[in-house]
């Protein structure tokens, strides 16, 4: 089993900043994806932004330019500085990891999420 634990997430102005943190345990050889999500009310789950084993990010396009992705690989953990948040950008972050088990088998593991809230 994989654990994920996440923080950071709160109450800020528009134009203001967060980071969020997520850190994995468990059962885990090796984490091939490490991402950030979020839902708001009444809308569908949307990837936020993702980062590889290999450093390759990828950013929804309404993000690009204000949030940042970064991995520590010896923490098992994955950051996400947003900058200049929008109040667009309220909604539950939802910290998610894929790779391998201990056991050799793939996984995809979410934390229970954490909420942003951007005010006008």
């Amino acid at each position: 089993q994989v654990q994920l634990v996440e923080s950071g997430g709160g109450l800020v102005q528009a134009g203001g900043s967060l980071r969020l943190s997520c850190t994995a345990s468990g059962s885990i050889l090796s984490i091939r994806f490490m991402g950030w999500y979020r839902q708001a009310p009444g809308k569908q789950r949307e990837l936020v932004a993702v980062i590889n084993s290999d450093g390759v990010t990828n950013y929804a396009g309404s993000v690009k330019g204000r949030f940042s992705i970064s991995r520590d690989n010896a923490k098992k953990s994955v950051s996400m500085q947003m900058n200049s948040l929008k109040p667009e950008d309220t909604a539950v972050y939802y910290c998610n990891v894929e790779g391998i088990t201990t056991f050799y088998a793939n996984y995809n593991y979410w934390g229970q999420g954490t909420q942003v809230t951007v005010s006008s």
